[in-house]
């Protein structure tokens, strides 16, 4: 009996003396899997919500393709972010795709740490093998910790050097209010903002859209159909169009969404940190891409290849080369604002060979009432080779000839 209270005692001080971190994310795994979207209420606070004030700590709705903030509340404020957290590690990972340092076939070999993480996993074994694009399912779809860090593993060799890339590339991308500290948000210690959390959703979706296939999904299997993956992010299927990004929870961060939607050329993202609960944080989510849909619209300006006007060349093949739009461009602007826009084009004065096919060599802006709203490349429409210096010399003596009979 006495040997039995001992051990009581040492298990129990034992978990008081567990990483908080361990239980914030059990929590997470228990509370997002049993979360319901209850669409009643969540439209009952969607009519009473002014997204003037929201009731998260942190909010804010960004245009995709120019970046430009639509609304925000306290945006810069450092908040733990809990799986959200994952939304950095995703755009690692499809950046080690897409430049081709990892493909989607690839096999990764679970470690004893990555099979050995907590929350919300897939139960994974020391020593399986799974293929990449196998594991971004469980990663996108279901939030799991220990695929999150496999994945790290074979892209960085470790998870610490994979969240010093973390942190580097959140440098690189001007997030100036994050800080991470692994890379599933179990440590309640990391940080960043929703302005940041923006900025690398846009990143990723933008940059890497074949990452939407997996965000995207719903409902799906992992090992072999015998693991169901369920979808933490309810707005896929309750709100049209949407197709990312990532949910997190943890106590201490609250309820927290990084979403996504696209609708007639207009891609939203919309983020609310610490939100009280589930359905506020999926209402007030929906609040803010209501609003801006309601509000702006993307117009579709000129078409990628269409010539624009002509720049002189010294010492080249040709006498001039056509500038043209380097790629279809588009203006986001408030409805009603449409008719107001108005195109400047400035191109280089004078250019000298040899000039590269696509070489930038002016701009075009778009600008409502002289205030910019876009800016897009100009670029050559061909190469132009340098002229060599006997054709020059004949070219000069023809001139010359010319001028002197006449």
């Amino acid at each position: 009996m006495r040997r039995k209270s001992i051990i009581g005692y040492i298990l129990s001080i034992s978990i008081l003396l567990l990483p908080a971190a361990v239980f914030a994310d059990a929590d997470e795994a228990a509370v997002e899997a049993s979360a319901k979207y209850d669409e009643v209420a969540v439209s009952k606070l969607i009519s009473k919500t002014n997204v003037l004030d929201l009731r998260a700590k942190s909010a804010v709705l960004m245009d995709a393709a120019s970046g430009k903030i639509l609304n925000e509340k306290n945006s810069h404020e450092k908040l733990a972010i809990a799986s959200v957290t994952k939304v950095m590690s995703m755009l690692l990972v499809m950046e080690a795709v897409d430049s081709g340092r990892l493909s989607f076939e690839d096999r990764v070999s679970v470690s004893d740490y990555a099979a050995g993480m907590g929350g919300s996993q897939a139960y994974l074994e020391a020593g399986e093998e799974f293929a990449v694009s196998e594991m971004m399912k469980a990663l996108a779809i279901h939030s799991s910790n220990d695929v999150t860090v496999a994945l790290a593993e074979k892209v960085s060799g470790s998870e610490e050097a994979f969240v010093a890339d973390m942190n580097r590339r959140a440098e690189e991308l001007g997030m100036k209010d994050t800080r991470f500290l692994d890379c599933t948000g179990l440590n309640d210690d990391g940080y960043s903002s929703a302005n940041d959390v923006a900025i690398m959703s846009r990143e990723l979706v933008t940059r890497h859209p074949k990452v939407l296939k997996f965000t995207g999904t719903w409902q799906d299997t992992f090992r072999n159909g015998t693991f169901r993956l369920d979808n933490t992010n309810k707005l896929i299927r309750y709100y049209a169009d949407t197709d990312g990004l990532k949910t997190g929870f943890t106590n201490k961060a609250g309820f927290n969404l990084s979403a996504t939607t696209r609708r007639n050329n207009l891609r939203l993202i919309s983020v609310v940190l610490g939100e009280p609960d589930s359905n506020t944080r999926f209402a007030e989510a929906r609040k803010l891409l209501d609003y801006g849909f309601a509000n702006y619209e993307m117009v579709s300006m000129d078409k990628k290849g269409e010539l624009v006007g002509n720049i002189n060349v010294k010492k080249g093949t040709k006498l001039q080369v056509t500038a043209a739009y380097g790629n279809d461009t588009s203006v986001l602007v408030a409805k009603g604002e449409k008719g107001k826009i108005e195109k400047e084009v400035k191109l280089v004065p004078e250019l000298t060979a040899p000039i590269l096919k696509d070489q930038k060599v002016g701009e075009i802006i778009y600008k409502i009432d002289s205030v910019e709203v876009g800016r897009y490349d100009l670029v050559a429409n061909e190469a132009i080779g340098k002229v060599s210096f006997t054709k020059l010399f004949a070219k000069l003596f023809i001139r010359w000839f010319s001028v002197g009979r006449a």
